[in-house]
Parts: C-alpha cells; sequence; structure tokens
C-alpha cells in the first residue's frame, strides 16, 4: 500500500514512521529544506515533548474537544510517547510540571532521533516541494498533485498544522485542503500568546515581572480564567506563563468588551491587606505613600497603584483616611485592564480551531466524507495549554492515523 503524508512536523514524521512500520511504501513531502521546523523551536529550543502525567490529565489540559481525543491519547499515551522516544535513541528527563525534555535540552536531538527513524524504514522524504491540491475519486482519496508532481496513492494522510509561526511553513494549507472536498473548518484564532491592552498607562511597567499574583479574565461580569503565578509586562500589554494560559480561553470568547484583573496580593484578603498598609504606615509615620509603598510592592507598579487608587504619592502616610486606604487596598485586589486582541499568528505557540472534529473518525483520524483521507495534529480543531500538551496531540493523532 501506498501512503503520502503531507507535512514533515511532530504529528506527519509519527505518522510516516508508523505507516512505514506497517510495511506501506510511504512518501512524505515537506515544503520546507528540512524536517521539523517548528519542533525545532518549541520549548524555546529545548523541545517539550510530552507530559509526564496520566492520559485522564492530558485531556484535562485540553482547551477543545477533549472527548475526540480520548482514543488517541489513550491509545498513545504520555507513557508511550516517552517509550518510543527512548527506544530510537532520545534520552529523556522529567522537570517541574511533569514536562519531559531531551537530557541534551536540544530539540535538534528530537528531530535527528526521527529522522534517523525515517531513514531507517526508507521512507521517501522530498524536501522543497509544496503539496497544491487532494485528487479525490467519488468519495475517495487517490493522491495529492504539488508544485512539482502528481502522486497515487492508498492513503494521505494531512499534517501541514495550522498558521502560529508562519515562518516555519505553517500556512494553513490543510483547511483549505479540507475545504475543497467539503470539510468544515472552525473559526481560527491565535492560541498562546501574549494579550493586547487598551490604553497607554501600563506601558509604565514594561519588563516587570510578577510572581504570586492572581489573573482573572472576565468577559462580562463572569470571570472564565482565575489563575495563580507568573506574569510579566510588554510594550504591547502581557505576556508570561499565566497569560498564555488564559490567552487559550480567551480565543474562544469575543475578546471584545474583556477585561483583565491583576490581585497583587492573592495570599491576603481585603481586611488582612488593609490591616497590613495600616501597620506600615504606623511605622513610617512621617513618610510620604511613594516611600511607603515599596514593602509592599515592586517599585515600577506604585505609580499605577497610587494612580488608579487616587491618592497623591506625596502624601504624609499619617494622614491618610481610612477611605483611602480602602482605595488603595482595592486598586491592589482589583488592578483592571481592558483587553484589546491576542497577539497575532507570528507569536502564537498554537493554533485554536481548525478542521471540525464532528466529521472525523476518532478511532483512526480518518475523514468520515472522504475514504482514505487523514487529518492529524494542529490541523484539526484541538487545541491545549502549555506543558507539552499539544506536542502529546500530535503525536497521539499521528500515531493512530499511522497505525491504519
Amino acid at each position: 500500500m501506498k501512503t503520502i503524508v503531507v507535512g514533515g512536523g511532530a504529528s506527519g514524521m509519527i505518522s510516516a514512521i508508523f505507516q512505514a512500520r506497517n510495511g506501506n511504501e510511504v512518501t512524505l513531502i515537506e515544503k520546507n529544506e528540512k524536517l521539523g521546523k517548528k519542533l525545532y523551536i518549541t520549548g524555546k529550543g529545548r523541545c517539550n515533548l510530552t507530559n509526564h502525567c496520566s492520559p485522564e490529565e492530558v485531556l484535562f489540559n485540553v482547551v477543545s474537544n477533549p472527548k475526540f481525543l480520548m482514543g488517541a491519547v489513550n491509545t498513545f499515551s504520555p507513557s508511550d510517547v516517552m517509550s518510543f522516544f527512548e527506544e530510537i535513541g532520545l534520552t529523556l528527563k522529567t522537570e517541574r510540571g511533569n514536562r519531559v525534555f531531551p537530557v541534551s535540552d536540544k530539540s535538534s536531538d528530537v528531530i535527528k532521533v526521527l529522522e534517523r527513524e525515517l531513514n531507517r524504514l526508507n521512507v521517501n522524504v522530498n524536501f522543497n516541494e509544496t503539496a497544491k491540491s487532494l485528487i479525490v475519486d467519488g468519495n475517495r482519496i487517490i493522491g495529492i498533485i504539488t508544485d512539482k508532481n502528481e502522486y497515487f496513492a492508498d492513503k494521505v494522510i494531512v499534517a501541514t498544522g495550522g498558521l502560529s509561526y508562519p515562518s516555519t511553513g505553517s500556512t494553513g494549507d490543510g483547511y483549505t485542503f479540507a475545504k475543497t472536498v467539503g470539510h468544515a473548518v472552525t473559526s481560527l484564532y491565535p492560541s498562546l500568546c501574549g494579550i493586547n491592552l487598551k490604553g497607554s498607562d501600563f506601558k509604565e511597567l514594561q519588563g516587570l515581572t510578577l510572581k504570586n499574583v492572581k489573573v482573572s479574565l472576565y468577559d462580562g461580569n463572569k470571570p472564565y480564567y482565575e489563575e495563580q503565578g507568573e506574569m510579566l509586562f510588554t510594550h504591547y500589554g502581557v505576556s508570561g506563563p499565566l497569560i498564555l494560559t488564559g490567552s487559550a480561553l480567551t480565543a474562544r470568547h469575543k475578546q471584545n468588551g474583556v477585561k483583565l484583573l491583576i490581585d497583587f496580593k492573592p495570599a491576603l484578603s481585603q481586611k488582612q491587606l488593609d490591616q497590613r498598609i495600616l501597620r506600615d504606615f504606623q511605622s513610617a509615620n512621617n513618610k510620604e505613600l511613594k516611600n511607603v509603598l515599596i514593602e509592599l510592592l515592586p517599585k515600577t507598579a506604585i505609580p499605577l497603584i497610587i494612580k488608579r487608587a487616587n491618592v497623591s504619592e506625596y502624601k504624609k502616610v499619617s494622614i491618610i483616611t481610612s477611605e483611602e486606604r480602602a482605595r488603595l487596598v482595592y486598586a491592589l485586589k482589583n488592578c483592571e485592564f481592558e483587553v484589546e486582541s491576542l497577539r497575532g499568528y507570528n507569536e502564537a505557540v498554537i493554533t485554536s480551531g481548525g478542521i471540525s472534529v464532528k466529521e472525523i473518525n476518532p478511532k483512526t483520524m480518518e475523514s468520515k466524507l472522504i475514504s482514505g483521507l487523514y487529518f492529524v495534529g494542529e490541523v484539526l480543531d484541538v487545541d491545549a495549554f502549555t506543558g507539552g500538551f499539544n506536542l502529546q496531540i500530535a503525536f497521539s493523532t499521528g500515531y493512530l492515523a499511522g497505525i491504519q
């Protein structure tokens, strides 16, 4: 049997390897000059391969369509992914948050072992070749047309990725292929990226990293995301671990009217924080407000909080009223910004949205509309939070298509 795999990223390489292990003649079409271009930059060049956790925990971290992925993640679980890579010669380690990396901390080593396995299995890899369209006969796939050739095959596996990091070749080709054969594609958004804020007062905080703060995102009066951890201010708005996770959920909200709230002191209730501020004031009676808050806040955040509280920074703390103190407490616990938009695909780790999973068989990743046609990885409407979960999805879906 002949198989064509379109796309030499994580899901494409896994699909090609397991198709070849099944004795099929496999041709992998890659538009770039090398394999794994996006894989190379993941995890800041270290490649967070998966998360050393149970399939249930993986699915808990999936933002869209976790039920659809249940079979795939259980069939090729994180422990299976780890075993696979160790079998083909990659030594792994597990770090904070159960994130799995190569011991070498080099994503290039991940790509090397996959390439070596492809070579061992005699997979034909065609570089610098772009798939242009699918060849369909009735409701069956029979091949593809590229910018260089026409290929006929029994199966075609589309592993073209999404729209994130377009410089790596992810330019949405798979969505076009899917639409031409009748598949629905859901709304597409950048995900796991920074958030642009409206206004300009956040720019005073550019470069400031905050640890152990609570970030909440509101659509109207209801929070759809609340988490404690680390974030940072940038020239455009906010980024960092808390924000990347929040962006994955914001992608599916209308964004217009979304508010971001920062609680600088989540460990203290309003009453406890008021008492803490009062103690600070009493021990520094003759000092100005801006000089006393240094005990409570990073220096660069002080002017913003004082402005939000509408108290003079030069006011002596001995004459600050309880009402002014209450405004300070409120500003510290509810520092609000208006969300303008998500950052673009150039910075997004993943694409939210994709080919509707209602038209894909979850047990095989085969199209329900066109037999012999499979879709795997980021091209599908499946995405997850950071921590190795998106690569796990790529490997699990790629494996399922690979063993068919």
